[in-house]
């Protein structure tokens, strides 16, 4: 691997890009990930233990923050596209993350940012003065939009270093081994020191870690190749819509050389495909009429008119957007379980030995480590083994399928695991005491499930982004992997949404989760992953590839 960093100059003419780039740009991802995993990872905890915030409340503003920053790289990548470009928004964000985290340190700090804890034993807590949640929440605010600024978009500065598919590929592949090195190392040792040294240790490590990086970011500035803003692609989908509705009363016209618009100098039988026959009212929005075009051939109303490309690239997402959706639905119960386990790691024994607890926010990086490890696995050898049996690699849509699977199998474990540690908190009369009391259960029980989250995000995870990136338009494929992350971003509105209901509908989830039934709800969710995978497989028996090619070709990799 390290061979593939050996060169230094630019793999083009130009004397700015290439791999000298690359620690610069890796070295921003390892300190913007470390200091953003030891604030995120460990948030509920915070929530709970020092601003006296109950359980549940604290896995619901968990869940928001994390939506949040899953919907931020989405306006990011926007503002990049369409207006400022990656490198302002990427040195824009990083400052206002280190506002955020450095907020977050003083309230750890200063006693008079947060209220006094509970007496131990007591449900009786003082309550959080206005003033002291408005700081709290701002400084979370600001943390998350510049985590989201800052997620995808430096990803997309990093590949615009390089000219060569494979100098991409290789940049990739280095660059997510970095975040998933950085994540773990954020959510052990920064959340080791949070626990056992003190919170404004931690997130002052935290905010060291945002400013080295700030620094590293911008000390590589020189090197940086800048692409100018080219416009956003969504702007182009949104005209299709308005000129289709615009149209609406308009015949559709059967004379596919003459009546529909190619482009400005486009040779339509040679250059260009007619448009096709699927959702054929919007092939209305590509049909010239009088007015439309100016004497050069060029359009007049842009808002009126569309290349029959847009109208073919906006046809494309509607048919993945069945697929794309059901998605959603696999990821809302990850996104449940994710702040539901670290209220039942906080209620279990969670010792190595004599002399070693786990903390409870870095329970969740058994999720990360079974991925990483997974997808070697995945890559060296399950791959090779099914190329062999079947003639091909599996495609993007099987190893989704597989990525279902595994997320259902996890959740059932999920719900066995919480009935055995109620079992055990009943037979030990922990539901009547007071929320906090520790179950005498190992939260090692808590690993199987995890290791089936990390193992099937390992198999969906790639397959998704796999996915979109084969099948998206071509000026669309920068903005693949921001759908990934629209995905995580309404999975966890939703699952608020859902614990918000679970709550107000049953009596599963009290502030005591010993005095609850949380197995319950992950068999809600073990049936809400069942129902999904069967709508999963309708919409992937359905779905015809629309870049057949570049399928073949992936799998031949």
């Amino acid at each position: 691997m390290a061979s593939s960093l050996s060169p230094l100059s630019s793999d083009s003419s130009s004397r700015r890009g290439g791999w000298i780039t690359f620690p610069f740009i890796t070295g921003t991802m390892a300190g913007l990930t470390l200091a953003a995993g030891g604030w995120v990872s460990n948030l509920i905890v915070y929530l709970i233990q020092e601003f006296n915030v109950k359980s549940i409340d604290a896995a619901q503003v968990s869940n928001v923050m994390n939506g949040s920053t899953s919907f931020f790289p989405v306006i990011g990548a926007i503002i990049a596209d369409s207006f400022l470009g990656s490198f302002p928004v990427i040195s824009v964000s990083s400052f206002i993350s280190l506002l955020g985290i450095s907020l977050l340190a003083l309230t750890a700090t200063l006693s008079s940012l947060k209220p006094q804890p509970c007496v131990i034993g007591s449900e009786l807590c003082q309550p959080t003065t206005k003033l002291q949640l408005a700081i709290l929440y701002t400084s979370i605010t600001l943390a998350s939009i510049g985590l989201g600024g800052t997620r995808f978009t430096l990803a997309t500065i990093g590949a615009n270093q390089f000219d060569k598919p494979k100098n991409q590929s290789t940049f990739f592949n280095w660059f997510f081994f970095t975040f998933y090195v950085a994540s773990v190392a954020s959510a052990t040792v920064i959340v080791y020191v949070e626990d056992n040294v003190g919170w404004k240790w931690g997130f002052a490590l935290c905010a060291i870690a945002n400013l080295i990086s700030l620094a590293i970011f911008l000390s590589g500035t020189r090197f940086y190749r800048f692409d100018k803003p080219q416009g956003s692609p969504f702007i182009g989908l949104a005209r299709v819509i308005v000129a289709t509705t615009r149209k609406r009363n308009l015949q559709i016209s059967s004379d596919e050389s003459k009546d529909y618009y190619y482009g400005h100098g486009r040779v339509t039988d040679v250059v260009a495909a007619p448009p096709s026959k699927s959702f054929r009212l919007l092939n209305r929005a590509a049909q010239k009429i009088e007015g439309d075009i100016k004497p050069d051939g060029s359009i007049l109303k842009p808002w009126r008119l569309c290349t029959v490309q847009q109208v073919e690239d906006f046809k494309t997402l509607v048919r993945i957007l069945p697929l794309w959706s059901s998605s959603i639905f696999l990821g809302t119960p990850i996104a449940v379980q994710s702040s539901l386990t670290i209220l039942q790691a906080l209620s279990m024994d969670r010792h190595l030995g004599p002399h070693f607890k786990i903390p409870a926010g870095s329970i969740l990086v058994v999720v990360l480590i079974s991925c990483a490890l997974f997808l070697a696995v995945i890559d060296r050898f399950l791959c090779p083994m099914w190329q062999k049996l079947i003639g091909r690699f599996p495609s993007p849509l099987q190893r989704i399928g597989l990525g279902h699977v595994l997320n259902v199998l996890s959740m059932a474990v999920s719900a066995l695991v919480e009935s055995k540690r109620l079992k055990i908190a009943k037979d030990h009369q922990l539901q009547d005491q007071p929320a906090g009391a520790i179950t005498p259960m190992l939260a090692l029980w808590l690993f199987p499930q995890l290791v089936l989250v990390g193992v099937g995000e390992a198999f969906h995870f790639p397959g998704q982004v796999a996915l979109y990136y084969q099948e998206f338009p071509v000026p669309l494929r920068s903005t693949s992997t921001a759908m990934i992350s629209l995905i995580i971003g309404i999975s966890f509105y939703l699952s608020t949404g859902l614990i918000d209901f679970v709550r107000r509908v049953t009596s599963w989830l009290p502030d005591n989760i010993n005095n609850g039934k949380l197995e319950n709800v992950y068999w809600m969710l073990v049936v809400v992953g069942v129902v999904n995978f069967g709508y999963y497989l309708v919409c992937a028996n359905l779905y015809k590839y629309q870049n057949v090619s570049d399928a073949d070709s992936s799998d031949d990799k």
